[in-house]
């Protein structure tokens, strides 16, 4: 049995484990404007042609692959200057975020590629569509650890297979595309194990 996670679903897991366990275990999708502007924007990514300028070569659609943190995936671009820096590049269709949901899946290409190379990658970057411009990624250790919890919090979820209920968080559910196959608010007006709770203390 291949189970390999796609490293794609560390983003989503990042941003809602609940979202992450529809897709990934359920097999549930749907899409909206977002996903499908995001879609469109990988497919012009995935249609270029690898080239060099000067001493820096660009590869598209690289295959990555962990066999230690069992990762699999397709990286939009990869930057390879002279023969020792590699730097991944994703491209989203949104635009820079405080927090690290895009980050975390950048890191986790460039562990595939340091495994695959047995090289030391030091930072990756994030081109985002919406605002044309791109982010640097430096590859830390703080990020380098987060990134490894969410590898294991994700196939230990696979595992239990399991779909947790909804973050506290609903202000991500407005630009979700499973908004109507999760049914948050129907979770949170959830008030069954309290009524449960109450019958037997009287």
């Amino acid at each position: 049995m291949d189970d390999f996670l796609p490293l794609s679903a560390l983003q989503h897991y990042a941003y809602c484990p609940r979202q992450f366990a529809l897709i990934h275990i359920e097999q549930a999708w749907a899409e909206n404007r977002y996903t499908a502007e995001g879609r469109i924007l990988h497919e012009r990514v995935d249609s270029g042609v690898a080239e060099q300028r000067k001493d820096v070569r660009f590869e598209r659609s690289v295959m990555l692959r962990s066999e230690h943190l069992r990762l699999t995936g397709k990286l939009d671009l990869l930057e390879v200057h002279g023969s020792e820096r590699f730097v991944p590049v994703e491209y989203k269709r949104g635009k820079p975020k405080l927090v690290d949901w895009d980050r975390i899946q950048v890191c986790a290409q460039a562990l595939c590629i340091e495994e695959m190379r047995s090289i030391q990658v030091t930072e990756g970057a994030i081109w985002y569509w919406e605002v044309r411009r791109r982010e640097l990624v430096a590859l830390s250790p703080d990020l380098r650890n987060l990134t490894l919890s969410m590898i294991e919090n994700c196939h230990s979820l696979i595992e239990l297979g399991q779909t947790p209920k909804p973050i506290s968080d609903n202000s991500r559910c407005r630009a979700c595309s499973l908004r109507d196959l999760c049914g948050p608010d129907r979770f949170r007006r959830d008030n069954s194990v309290r009524y449960a709770r109450e019958l037997f203390e009287f």
